[in-house]
């Protein structure tokens, strides 16, 4: 806990050392992404044609693989219902996501890789667009990385649905059980994927390199700290998910109640999209001040196309051990 606190502490140091860059360039080129999800989620569900159809895709698809009906498992029902939302939320931000957010991103890696320079110049429109590409290729490989981990919680429960029709056991709590512990499961399958995403975007930024390799390096830099890594996304999303309750409430609450949008209420909206980005750009700084320190305590280098760690062990009469790995040798 006070190790996450240190990183922290020096994550908002690091923001408020190039506070005038951050919150001019890098929030500006966040802005349209954090107006996007937030007007997707207020907005998108109710509205769009789109959700009443893939709501009723899951629906079919749910029924088809054995799963509880509506009427006898609420809990189902409800995530259904939130998967929907958000897989059309996901489609309506998509556009954002692959051009304003990974610019912004890569202004703030570039920015963060030379710490000592001016922002201005370490962040020219040059390294920003070199960096695209690879954080592009990431993006797109954490987003499958993200689908796997959602097919795979779907597999498990449809198994665990399918043993409970094999024994004969439909009643209303073995289903709410196996519903709630498939719930558990999706939860922690999803947190650690996207723990992974973030921070294999930290490597891809860090280092120019994109796609599945950003994935390996993060996967063998987070082991042992994942539960460091949950811990130090924990108050990053929920100040994220505080925002957005701002959002309805200061914002839509408003619109539906008076029926028409005012100049306060758009006003108000894009202050609070820009608090959005802030924190967005927080949560970037924040990865990779812990891309970092990982970086530095497990030394992966990649050597002649292959994935190497370098192992240290420190004993009591201060003798180092030094040992090199290929990353299929890993245990």
């Amino acid at each position: 806990m006070d190790f996450a606190g240190k990183i922290l502490r020096r994550s908002v140091h690091g923001f408020l050392l190039n506070y005038h860059y951050f919150t001019s360039v890098s929030a500006f080129l966040a802005l349209p992404f954090s107006a996007s999800i937030l007007l997707s989620q207020a907005f998108v569900p109710s509205s769009s044609s789109l959700f009443p159809q893939i709501s009723n895709r899951l629906q079919t698809l749910f029924d088809a693989a054995g799963f509880p009906s509506s009427s006898s498992s609420k809990i189902f029902t409800l995530f259904g219902h939130k998967a929907s939302e958000t897989i059309a939320s996901i489609i309506f931000i998509l556009p954002f996501t692959l051009s304003f957010l990974i610019i912004a991103k890569a202004s703030i890696f570039e920015a963060l890789k030379q710490p000592h320079r001016p922002a201005s110049s370490a962040s020219s429109f040059t390294s920003m667009i070199f960096l695209y590409k690879p954080l592009l290729k990431t993006c797109i490989s954490n987003s499958l990385l993200v689908i796997s981990a959602i097919a795979t919680s779907y597999c498990l429960m449809f198994f665990a649905f399918g043993v409970v029709e094999g024994l004969d056991d439909t009643s209303p709590d073995t289903l709410f059980l196996v519903t709630t512990c498939g719930a558990v499961i999706f939860s922690v399958l999803l947190a650690n994927a996207l723990v992974i995403s973030s921070m294999a975007m930290a490597v891809s930024g860090m280092e120019g390199r994109g796609g599945y390799l950003a994935i390996l390096k993060a996967c063998v830099l987070l082991r042992g700290r994942t539960s460091m890594a949950l811990l130090l996304a924990l108050p990053m999303n929920m100040a994220l998910a505080v925002i957005e309750a701002l959002f309805h409430f200061r914002v839509v609450r408003a619109y539906r109640v008076g029926g028409r949008a005012e100049p306060s209420m758009a006003l108000e909206a894009i202050f609070i999209a820009y608090l959005y980005s802030i924190f967005i750009v927080l949560d970037t700084i924040v990865a990779s001040m812990f891309y970092r320190i990982c970086k530095t305590r497990s030394r992966i280098n990649d050597e002649d196309g292959k994935l190497l760690v370098r192992i240290e062990i420190s004993g009591e009469d201060n003798y180092e051990f030094e040992k090199t790995k290929n990353f299929e040798e890993l245990p």
